[in-house]
Formats: structure tokens, sequence, C-alpha cells
């Protein structure tokens, strides 16, 4: 059996990924990038229309990605341990899909061999969010919305 007929993502867990095989899981949609708000009494976790300020909103890339912990130090650098207990990553998530014992959708770009067809999913958050640089703080709450992007 070739790599192609059981690709990396099918034949090793989350933790036996190598860094690039890590990364290159990532389907490049945004929405683990939009500012989300958890209500103090219930946790539950809401998103917003507001990306962070670093994220491309076209290209779905953060411009700051290496060193995004020096300027956003609540950004989280998710791992194979973090998964297993973020209850906000989106269904979409190939991380998460994984973790459920799920494959990969048909958009994902390790499966189309395309990046552009998570946008073409209307999938990604190209088009429908705000970057955080036009929203103030205090008024995050105003972009709530009723699902996931």
């Amino acid at each position: 059996m070739t790599d192609m007929e059981n690709p990396f993502w099918e034949r090793k867990s989350l933790e036996q990924m190598t860094r690039e095989e890590w990364e290159l899981l990532c389907d490049g949609c945004g929405r683990c990038c939009l500012e989300k708000l958890k209500d103090e009494d219930t946790e539950k976790v809401s998103y917003t229309s507001v990306a962070c300020r670093y994220l491309d909103t076209w290209t779905c890339k953060c411009g700051l990605y290496d060193e995004r912990k020096s300027f956003v130090p609540d950004c989280l650098v998710i791992n194979p341990e973090m998964i297993r207990t973020i209850d906000w990553l989106p269904v979409t998530c190939a991380y998460r899909r994984i973790i459920e014992g799920k494959n990969l959708e048909w958009w994902h770009p390790l499966v189309s061999g395309d990046a552009d067809t998570v946008h073409q999913a209307g999938i990604s958050i190209r088009e429908k969010v705000i970057s955080a640089t036009y929203v103030a703080e205090d008024d995050l709450d105003a972009y709530i919305i009723d699902s996931e992007i």
C-alpha cells in the first residue's frame, strides 16, 4: 500500500505527526483566529465575526505566525494535547475531525490538492469577517454570531 492510498493523517495519531505534517493538517480556514467570548456564568464560548488583527482576512493566514505569541499573548499554539480539551474548535477542523475518528472533507487541501478549495467550499472566513483592527475590544459582543462561520 502506498502513502497516497494511506496518507499520514490516516496512519498516524496527532502525537505521531511531525511538525510539518501537523502544520499541513491545518486547512487554512482561519476560524480558530476569530475572536471568541466566554460567558463567565455558563462557560459557553461564542464566536464573533471579528478576526485577529494579524490575520489576513483574504488569505486566512497569520501575518506573524512564527512570532504570534509575542504579539498576542493569549493566542493558543495548538498541540495534540490541547485538541482533546478545546471545545470551541469548529466541527470542520481537521484536528478535531481526526480526534473524532472522521475523515478529512473533500475540500481539505490535503485531499483536493488545492489550497483554494477551503475557500471555494465556503468553509473559510474569507469575505465573512472584519479585522479586530477596526473593532474596539469593548464592542466585541455586538459581533457575536449565532453559529460558526
